[in-house]
């Protein structure tokens, strides 16, 4: 059964409204840099109005493990998302589990996935001197070839209208939608979202 994150959550309206559509886990970007930047004072909030079992991923960037350590005894997280350079030894060290993400370029080896213990593995579209957010697609086939390494979460670009042949193609353990449901950085736009989660219905099943 596909799983559905849908990331850059800053406000409760929207993190209701993606549970209410159907998402499986929720992502708080701890990335002062992103125009999605959440403080975890506001993120707890929205945690802790959130229905049981939706999984809460606190989305961090090259932070030490001390600070990521204390950010997950300070809130309810189920989930870190580590979205910069991070080694496989930094994975090691957390004692939450751990998604680790790649940007997938020219060039990229999926049996560099390997080397990382982690629950499960974020491929998204690789562009210079960006962690995220990119809004663009890369090739699906890479994901797909990526899955003999662990659970493969598809991001980068996804959108209502293209979702499905990208979870075709890919055949992911989850899909992670960020951008492609926005009606500006940081807030979503409802009919998006619900199209969103009306394409991965409709079109495969």
């Amino acid at each position: 059964m596909l799983k559905v994150k849908v990331c850059g959550i800053t406000n409760l309206e929207d993190a209701l409204l993606a549970c209410a559509c159907g998402a499986d886990a929720l992502g708080f970007i701890f990335y002062e840099k992103s125009p999605r930047y959440v403080t975890p004072e506001t993120a707890g909030e929205i945690m802790r109005r959130l229905p049981p079992f939706v999984c809460k991923v606190g989305v961090v960037v090259n932070r030490s493990v001390a600070e990521v350590q204390a950010l997950a005894r300070t809130l309810p997280l189920n989930l870190i998302q580590l979205h910069g350079d991070e080694s496989p030894a930094f994975c090691a060290q957390l004692k939450a589990p751990c998604l680790k993400v790649f940007r997938v370029g020219d060039g990229f080896e999926p049996e560099v996935l390997r080397r990382y213990p982690a629950a499960g593995f974020l491929l998204d579209t690789y562009r210079p001197n960006r962690y995220g957010g990119t809004g663009a697609t890369f090739d699906w086939r890479m994901a797909r070839a990526a899955r003999r390494f662990g659970r493969i979460v598809l991001s980068g670009g996804l959108q209502p209208d293209n979702v499905a042949e990208a979870v075709r193609t890919a055949q992911p353990y989850a899909v992670d939608v960020c951008s492609g449901v926005e009606a500006r950085p940081g807030k979503k736009d409802p009919e998006a979202l619900r199209a969103f989660f009306r394409a991965i219905k409709t079109d495969l099943h």
